[in-house]
């Protein structure tokens, strides 16, 4: 019996060795093999403005949360002018303010977001070229 009892732990162990091996494969496999995030890349009235909203770090990181408050601030509270921390006045707009300088969707937008995979619902109300459309 005592034997049995030894036999079975080492199908135990050689199966979690196995099943671990298993499950980390992938991670070990693509070690350092990941591609790094794109940059958008700039229309020249962007480059030119040389400032945004808010600084570039900033925006890269938290630009969704800003837009969902431009949102929910203009439409709930009917405020539409939004005040940078540098002092700047900014009417609260993706299509007017954003896409005015960002005009170029496919290489500043759709790059990040691609790479992200992530689908923004930003374009189920605003057209992706506001400037065309007039």
């Amino acid at each position: 019996m005592a034997s049995k009892i030894l036999f079975d732990k080492g199908k135990v162990i050689a199966g979690i060795v196995i099943f671990l091996a298993l499950l980390t494969f992938p991670f070990i496999y693509n070690l350092g093999k990941a591609a790094p995030a794109p940059e958008p890349e700039l229309t020249p009235k962007a480059k030119a403005a040389k400032v945004c909203v808010r600084d570039t770090e900033y925006m890269n990181k938290e630009h969704m949360q800003l837009l969902d408050v431009w949102r929910d601030t203009s439409v709930r509270e009917g405020k539409r002018i939004y005040v940078s921390p540098n002092g700047t006045a900014y009417e609260m707009s993706l299509s007017n303010t954003c896409l005015d300088c960002h005009s170029n969707k496919a290489e500043f937008c759709d790059r990040c977001h691609n790479y992200a995979s992530v689908d923004p619902y930003c374009w189920d109300c605003h057209i992706d070229n506001p400037k065309e459309a007039q």
